[in-house]
């Protein structure tokens, strides 16, 4: 899927998580425990793990994923440089259709990283 705004992708993904949270609340308070011990700074950084999730993200076709790593990303102080490695690393690994995602996750982070 093209994202064309990637705003309000993650204002409407967020509406659909919270049914899911009302609905199956313990998968989902048990994913957020596993999602905030995985970014929690350890021997790598907060910002590399985010790079690393995008880069799986890319390879895995996952919009969401491309969203809220790319914003993560950006709130971690990634740069369009570091993201742009990532993307090539993605690549190597999903080949052509990593190059689609990739060009999607980039568009994600400078929708994500612009200065209002």
């Amino acid at each position: 899927m093209a994202v064309s705004d990637w705003q309000a992708f993650i204002s409407q993904t967020d509406q659909r998580m919270g049914e899911l949270r009302g609905g199956i609340p313990g998968v989902t308070k048990g994913f957020h425990e596993v999602a905030r011990s995985a970014i929690q700074e350890g021997a790598l950084d907060s910002k590399t793990k985010e790079l690393i999730a995008l880069a799986i993200g890319i390879t895995a076709r996952c919009d969401g994923c491309l969203a809220y790593h790319s914003k993560a990303a950006a709130k971690y102080g990634a740069s369009r440089e570091e993201v742009m490695e990532t993307i090539g690393v993605a690549v190597y690994m999903g080949g052509g259709p990593s190059m689609i995602y990739g060009a999607e996750a980039l568009a994600a982070f400078d929708a994500f990283s612009a200065k209002d």
